[in-house]
C-alpha cells in the first residue's frame, strides 16, 4: 500500500489503496481485481488495518462540518425514547416474561414474575453487566428449561454471529461451567430438563453444519452428533414446538425446505421428517393434537394451509385445505391455538391477520384504518387460550401491541410504543401509491411526510428499498425518521420486485435472470415521485442495506444522476466475486437466489450488474458506505473495495466517505444508543446534501 497522506481540517485528503492486480479465477476466464489484497480474513493485516483506519480519519475530517449537526440530531432522537421502557410481558408455563430497560442503559435486562404481575421481580440476565468491558455485545435467544429453574442464552461478544451457549441456574443464581462455543446461537431443550440442543458452525463458512445434544454437567466436547447436514446449500436451524411436545430440526433453502421432529420426551430424540425435502417444496409445520397443520406451497404458488393426520402426512390426498390458495393473497405464517388458528397474510402489498375458527369454519380479517400499514402475530407462547396477541403499525402509528380475542372479535390495547416530546401522530400523512414501471408493471410505494407538505417539486426525498430474497420492507414507524419530517422531506419505502410484498410471482421477477427488475423499479419510483412533484429533482436520496446495499451499487451505476446522495449500508457489492467463493459464509446458500456464476448464463447475467465490476469513469452521487469488519454477511472487504475502486474512477468531486465499524458485524453498534449514533451520522449526512441548516429546528 501507497504511504497514506496526512488529513487536513482545510483540505482532507483520501487515502489511496495501492493497486495490487489480481487474476480472480472462473471457469469463464479470469477478472483483474486491483484491490483483492483488501481482503484479510484474520482480520490482522496492518497494511489493510492501516487503510481501513485511514479510510476512517479521512471520514472524520471530511464530516467535522457537520459534527454540530450530528450530535444535535442525536440528542433529539434520543430525547424521543422512554430510557427505562420495558416490553409486554408474555405469560408461559406460569410465568410471565419480559425484558425492560434501565435509563440510561444500552442494553436490556431479562426478567420475569411468577404467576402475576404484581409478583416479585426476578432478574435473569442484565445485558449490562454480561456487557461490562466488551466492544460489542448481544444475547440472540435466551430459553429457559421446560421446570423453568435453568436458563440457556446464545451471547456474542465480536459480532461475528458465532454465539456462544451459556448456562444459569435460577435458583441459585450460579452460572454453570457448560459454555458451548461456535453455535448458530440457536436453543431447544429436551423435556427432561438437562439435555439441550443446539447447532455447531463451520468455523470457515459459518454454516450451521451439525446439531449435537448437549447434557448440563458433560464435557462440549463429547456433545453426540444427532444430525449432520451434508448439502452445503442448506440453512440448518433447531427449535421447539410451541406445544413443547416436539423438538424440530429445519432444514432451510431458497426454494426447499425440509422438518425433522422428535419427541422432546423420548430420551433417545428419534428424528424423523414430518416430509422428506422436495426440490421447489417449501413448508412450515405445527402440531394439533394428532394432526399436522401445515403452510405449504405445493400446488400452491403463494401458499395454503391444510391439516392432515400425522399418520397420514405423507398421503396427498388426505391433505385438507385450511385456507385455500389465493392468487391475490399470499400466506407469510401461522399460528394455532386449541380453538381458532391465526394467520398472518398478505393482501394487496400490506400485512393482515385472518382468524379462523376450528369448530365452524367462520373467519374474518382483523381491521385496519390506515391507507399503509403493517400486522403481525407476536409472541403467542401459549395455545389454549381464544386470544392472539398481535402487533400493529404504520408509517404514523408506533408499534402497538394488542390482545384480540378471536371469539368476541374484541381487542385490548396493552401497549403503544412511547414517544417523548410533542410527536402527535394527527400531524403526520401517509400514503399507498403504485407507481408505473418501465414495463408497465405498478409498484406499490409508502410516503410519509408531515401534515402541511405541498407537492410543489421541492422537497428532499429518501427512498428506502430492499428488494431481494422474498424479504418485504413494511411500512413500519420510526421515530427517528421524525427528525426529516419535521423538517420538511418525505420518505418513501418502495416495495419493488424481490421482495415479496404482492406474492410469489413478485419475488420471482427479481432474481436470478431477472433481477434487473428490481433496479429499474427502483429508478422508476424515483421518477414517478419527482414528477407527481413529491421531490426536487436534485434533493433524492437513495438507502439500503445487504442485499439493498447492492440495490444502491446498481442504481448508482445505471442512474447516479438522479440521485443527490447515497446511504449504503453494509452492501454485497462485489456480487461474481463472493458467489464464486464457497468458503465465504452464505454463497453455497444463495445459489437459488442469484444463481451459480460456474453457469456462464449467470456468471454473465451477475457480471452485468456487480456494482463493483460496474464501476465506470464517470460522476456519481455523494456516498456514505457503512461497513462492520467482523461482518459475517457481507465481509467487510466488499465495500472496502468498492470505496477503493469508486474513490480511483470516479470524475466527480462529491463526497465518498467509508464509516468501517473495527467492533461491530452485520448490525452495527449494539448498543440500543450507541446504534442511534449511526442514524445521527446518516441523517446528518443527508442534511449536508440536501442543504437543510443545523440551526433548522423541528417544527412543533
Amino acid at each position: 500500500m501507497t504511504s497514506l497522506p496526512l488529513v487536513s481540517r482545510a483540505a482532507p485528503v483520501p487515502p489511496v489503496a495501492e493497486k495490487r492486480p489480481y487474476v480472480v479465477p472462473s471457469p469463464h476466464g479470469g477478472r483483474t481485481d486491483e484491490y483483492y489484497w483488501l481482503r484479510d480474513d484474520t482480520r490482522k493485516d496492518p497494511a489493510v488495518l492501516a487503510y481501513l483506519e485511514a479510510e476512517n480519519a479521512y471520514r472524520e475530517a471530511m464530516t467535522a462540518h457537520t459534527q454540530a449537526t450530528e450530535e444535535a440530531l442525536y440528542t433529539e432522537i434520543v430525547a424521543r425514547i422512554k430510557q427505562d421502557d420495558a416490553s409486554v410481558p408474555y405469560r408461559k408455563a406460569g410465568w410471565w416474561y419480559y425484558t425492560r430497560f434501565d435509563a440510561g442503559k444500552e442494553y436490556p435486562i431479562h426478567a420475569r414474575k411468577r404467576e402475576t404481575l404484581t409478583a416479585a421481580e426476578e432478574v435473569l440476565l442484565d445485558g449490562n453487566t454480561l456487557a461490562a468491558g466488551q466492544k460489542f455485545f448481544q444475547i440472540q435467544q435466551s430459553v429457559v428449561s421446560p421446570d423453568a429453574r435453568i436458563l440457556a442464552w446464545s451471547q456474542d461478544n465480536v459480532g461475528r454471529r458465532q454465539w456462544t451457549l451459556h448456562f444459569k441456574d435460577l435458583t441459585t443464581g450460579e452460572v454453570l461451567p457448560d459454555r458451548l462455543e461456535n453455535t448458530t446461537g440457536e436453543i431447544a431443550w429436551a423435556n427432561d430438563n438437562r439435555t439441550v440442543l443446539y447447532v455447531e458452525k463451520d468455523p470457515v463458512t459459518l454454516l450451521g453444519v451439525r446439531v449435537r445434544k448437549h447434557v448440563l454437567g458433560t464435557a462440549p466436547a463429547t456433545d453426540a452428533v444427532v444430525y449432520e447436514e451434508k448439502d452445503n446449500t442448506f440453512y440448518l436451524s433447531v427449535g421447539k414446538s410451541r406445544s413443547d411436545r416436539f423438538i424440530e430440526i429445519v432444514l432451510d433453502q431458497t426454494l426447499t425446505t425440509e422438518t425433522l421432529v422428535a419427541d422432546a420426551s423420548d430420551p433417545a430424540l428419534v428424528f424423523r421428517p414430518v416430509l422428506p425435502r422436495e426440490r421447489g417444496h417449501d413448508y412450515t409445520v405445527e402440531d394439533a393434537g394428532d394432526d399436522w397443520i401445515i403452510r405449504t406451497n405445493w400446488q400452491a404458488k403463494n401458499f395454503r394451509v391444510i391439516r392432515v393426520p400425522m399418520a397420514r402426512v405423507a398421503d396427498r390426498t388426505a391433505w385438507q385445505d385450511v385456507i385455500p390458495h389465493r392468487t391475490d393473497g399470499f400466506v407469510q405464517n401461522f399460528a394455532v391455538f386449541k380453538d381458532f388458528l391465526a394467520v398472518g397474510e398478505r393482501a394487496g402489498g400490506l400485512r393482515q391477520i385472518r382468524i379462523k375458527a376450528w369448530a365452524d369454519g367462520a373467519e374474518h380479517v382483523i381491521g385496519a384504518t390506515e391507507p399503509a400499514y403493517t400486522m403481525a402475530l407476536a409472541q403467542n407462547a401459549e395455545t389454549d387460550t381464544p386470544v392472539v396477541r398481535y402487533t400493529y403499525t404504520s408509517l404514523v402509528t408506533p408499534s402497538t401491541t394488542y390482545d384480540y380475542d378471536m371469539g368476541t372479535r374484541t381487542q385490548t390495547l396493552l401497549k403503544r410504543t412511547p414517544v417523548l416530546g410533542t410527536f402527535d401522530p394527527a400531524n403526520y400523512q401517509s400514503e399507498f401509491l403504485r407507481a408505473p414501471a418501465r414495463d408497465g408493471t405498478l409498484i406499490p410505494v409508502s410516503i410519509v411526510y408531515r401534515k402541511g407538505f405541498r407537492r410543489d417539486g421541492t422537497a428532499a426525498l429518501l427512498q428506502y428499498a430492499y428488494g431481494s430474497y422474498g424479504i418485504s420492507s413494511d411500512p413500519t414507524f420510526s421515530s427517528a425518521r421524525l427528525s426529516l419530517l419535521d423538517r420538511g422531506a418525505v420518505v418513501a419505502i418502495a416495495h419493488i420486485r424481490g421482495g415479496q410484498e404482492m406474492g410469489r410471482d413478485w419475488y420471482e421477477s427479481g432474481k436470478l435472470l431477472r433481477k434487473q427488475n428490481t433496479f429499474t423499479d427502483f429508478i422508476d419510483v424515483t421518477d414517478y415521485l419527482v414528477k407527481q412533484g413529491y421531490a426536487a429533482k436534485d434533493r433524492v436520496a437513495a438507502e439500503g442495506g445487504s442485499a439493498g446495499g447492492l440495490l444502491m451499487g446498481a442504481i448508482m451505476n445505471l442512474a447516479g444522476e438522479k440521485y443527490r446522495a447515497v446511504v449504503a449500508h453494509v452492501p454485497f457489492v462485489d456480487v461474481v466475486t463472493t458467489m464464486l467463493d464457497e468458503t465465504i459464509p452464505l454463497t453455497t446458500n444463495e445459489y437459488d437466489e442469484w444463481g451459480n456464476p460456474a453457469d456462464k448464463a449467470y456468471y454473465d447475467y451477475m457480471l452485468a450488474y456487480s456494482p463493483y465490476d460496474q464501476v465506470a469513469a464517470k460522476a456519481y452521487p455523494a456516498t456514505l458506505v457503512t461497513a462492520g469488519l467482523w461482518d459475517s454477511q457481507v465481509q467487510y472487504f466488499e465495500p472496502a473495495k468498492w470505496v477503493a475502486r469508486l474513490r480511483a474512477r470516479k470524475t466527480d468531486n462529491n463526497p465518498l466517505l467509508l464509516n468501517m465499524n473495527m467492533s461491530a458485524g452485520h448490525g452495527g453498534a449494539s448498543g440500543r444508543f450507541q446504534r442511534f449514533r449511526e442514524v445521527a451520522e446518516s441523517y446528518a449526512f443527508l442534511f449536508d446534501q440536501w442543504g437543510i441548516s443545523a440551526e433548522v429546528a423541528p417544527r412543533p
